[in-house]
């Protein structure tokens, strides 16, 4: 019975009582509180299982895996919470490629926005590209290959029978949908299915939890690049991994103090350039109470930033703010326990695995974890000294769920091992490796464990041959 139906009965017994000449002792109403907790109604829903696999995100990995499942024979459904592909490459505006001198699918995109004119820099590494010619790219070559793109779209939780992953269920604008594959790939990037699906997982350091901060980046139009040249970042060849010292004199001159110390213009094209001066110290990828107040500050920070330098006119005269990004720059978030750990230990090693998907050059690149810390340094390796190692197969299959598999950020890895591999050249190279095991792994009957790296190996280069078949100006 609700309140308002106890109430009417209350005051009922009460009238009758006192039309009879009775006493009537009226118990107070005791004060509403907060409810307990509120239980859902269970509901059905119908189960599409139209495809043979399913990846959850699209970012670098996401699209890279499910456009090389696609190529390998499967079809393919692609969900993504935003409302376009990229990930961190347009929806966080990166703007800049890292460790992406990798054959394959790294090579492809490079190409394909050569012939576009759509990147700056010579080489594969430290390039810098346009975000929104990046977004197209990436929607057409989905397109080309078949597979089936959902924007908007948010994976809400994740059933299992027994060990396997067997239904996903997302929710959007229509609602909550159910979806059924033989194989799932999560490319969330904060690992969402593997921990829907039941994985354990970590988030930041170990010993005392912080993660690395996130970044808001933004596209903002100058008067003219060419008088910016000495505060420019390098690109390409000629690349380094810290900005010129000159920019971030010309903020200190301008009279605002970015929360990053090495703050950073790169050139995009013409007179747009992408700033890089914004860190969101101790956050939690997953909380999106942290998540949306670290937005705030931050778009607020980069508004000031950009305001500073305009009061200073001459060569900075007009400058102003083109777009900031629809998600905050996110460094660190789940990261899923797989069948293998990379650790502190393989990076110092340079370890060697017989199924290596990628072999990575990155440096560890952990940025100040607290405002105080970036008064020292922006960033830094964490006295973890790195040889080039191999990311393994077994990272990017899940331990605990069979039929799950990861790629990008959130593969099975400690915090240090994390702050190298995360960067978008290894990620692609993984959702390469984790398509082609995919597609095999459905098309065969078996769950991605019981693949060969050997298989997958195979199964990736044939994967590349149609994307060159494809690539404009390629040889």
């Amino acid at each position: 019975m609700d309140r308002s139906a106890a109430s009417r009965r209350t005051f009922l017994s009460t009238a009758v009582t006192a039309a009879a000449g009775g006493t009537v002792a009226v118990a107070a109403e005791p004060a509403a509180g907060p409810p307990a907790g509120f239980q859902e109604p269970a509901r059905t829903l119908p189960v599409v299982s139209d495809c043979d696999v399913i990846v959850c995100g699209a970012g670098p990995a996401g699209v890279t895996a499910a456009v090389t499942a696609a190529r390998s024979g499967a079809k393919v459904r692609l969900f993504e919470a935003h409302g376009g592909l990229g990930g961190v490459w347009t929806s966080s505006l990166l703007g800049y490629l890292l460790d992406f001198d990798k054959p394959g699918f790294n090579v492809e995109l490079v190409d394909r926005l050569r012939a576009r004119d759509a990147i700056r820099g010579a080489g594969m590494n430290g390039l810098a590209y346009q975000p929104e010619e990046m977004k197209l790219l990436l929607e057409e070559l989905c397109a080309t290959a078949g597979v089936t793109v959902q924007l908007h779209t948010r994976a809400a939780a994740a059933y299992r029978e027994g060990r396997t992953l067997a239904t996903l269920v997302t929710e959007s604008k229509s609602g909550r949908q159910a979806w059924a594959a033989p194989v799932f790939i999560d490319t969330t990037g904060d690992g969402d299915l593997g921990a829907l699906a039941g994985c354990e997982f970590e988030i930041g350091r170990r010993d005392s939890c912080p993660c690395q901060p996130m970044t808001m980046y933004a596209l903002v139009v100058v008067k003219d690049a060419t008088i910016l040249a000495d505060c420019l970042h390098g690109t390409g060849d000629d690349g380094r991994h810290v900005g010129p010292k000159a920019f971030r004199d010309e903020l200190t001159r301008a009279g605002v103090t970015p929360s990053y110390g090495h703050a950073c213009l790169f050139p995009v094209r013409g007179n747009l350039v992408l700033l890089m001066a914004n860190h969101e110290y101790g956050i939690d990828a997953t909380d999106a109470a942290q998540v949306t107040a670290a937005t705030l500050r931050a778009r607020g920070e980069v508004h000031r930033i950009v305001r500073g330098l305009r009061k200073l006119g001459g060569r900075w005269e007009g400058v102003q703010i083109a777009a900031t990004p629809e998600q905050i720059g996110i460094r660190d978030g789940r990261r899923i326990r797989g069948r293998y750990v990379l650790t502190a230990d393989d990076l110092v090693a340079g370890a060697r695995h017989d199924d290596g998907v990628a072999r990575a050059t990155f440096p560890v690149d952990v940025h100040a974890l607290t405002a105080e810390d970036n008064k020292k340094a922006g960033y830094g390796d964490a006295g973890v000294r790195m040889k080039p190692y191999d990311i393994p197969l077994r990272a990017l299959v899940a331990r605990d769920v069979d039929g799950l598999m990861m790629a990008g950020r959130c593969i099975s890895g400690d915090f240090f091992a994390h702050a190298s591999y995360r960067v978008t050249g290894n990620a692609v190279a993984m959702g390469e490796a984790a398509g082609a095991v995919a597609a095999i792994a459905a098309a065969t009957k078996r769950r991605p464990h019981e693949v060969s790296w050997e298989e997958g190996r195979t199964a990736v280069a044939r994967a590349r041959d149609v994307g060159r078949r494809e690539t404009p100006g390629a040889g």
